[in-house]
């Protein structure tokens, strides 16, 4: 009876690159701060190996199964990256559409010449312009996640 259960286990799928996942998780900074969580919604679905996600958060699913929860620590190298000075941009203000009035704090889409859109957030703001930050704004910020594999689809 027990061999037969062992076999069981083994036979349980385990997560693999490939694979279209559903999870449930919450994202935590250092200080504990949640800044994302499925709780209270539909788990993220995804397919593993595809960079829908932060590779330090996919490659923790690789090999868990379905039920089974982890927490992982995730370095900015593996999240979304350090912080990069030179994505911080003065705009001179006739530059912005007039009817915008820019407040530090607001996001603001910008079309790139090459078609891609970015958003970028306003940090400071003066009479003759207005400074904006292309980072992610988790960018430089290790992060801990919660983790729990709902099912393999």
């Amino acid at each position: 009876m027990m061999e037969k259960r062992k076999e069981e286990e083994k036979k349980m799928a385990q997560a693999k690159l490939g694979d279209i996942v559903k999870v449930h998780y919450t994202g935590k900074l250092e200080d504990g701060t949640v800044f994302d969580t499925s709780a209270g919604r539909d788990p993220l679905q995804f397919k593993i190996g595809e960079g829908q996600i932060i590779p330090g958060f996919e490659q923790a699913v690789v090999g868990m199964n379905p039920g089974e929860s982890k927490t992982i620590k995730v370095p900015k190298d593996e999240a979304y990256g350090p912080r990069r000075e030179e994505m911080v941009l003065v705009v001179d203000r006739n530059q912005l559409p007039a009817d915008l009035i820019p407040e530090v704090g607001q996001q603001l889409q910008s079309r790139q010449p090459d078609g891609q859109i970015i958003v970028v957030t306003v940090i400071d703001v003066s009479e003759s312009s207005v400074t904006v930050d292309a980072n992610h704004p988790l960018a430089g910020k290790d992060l801990t996640f919660d983790i729990q594999l709902v099912e393999i689809v």
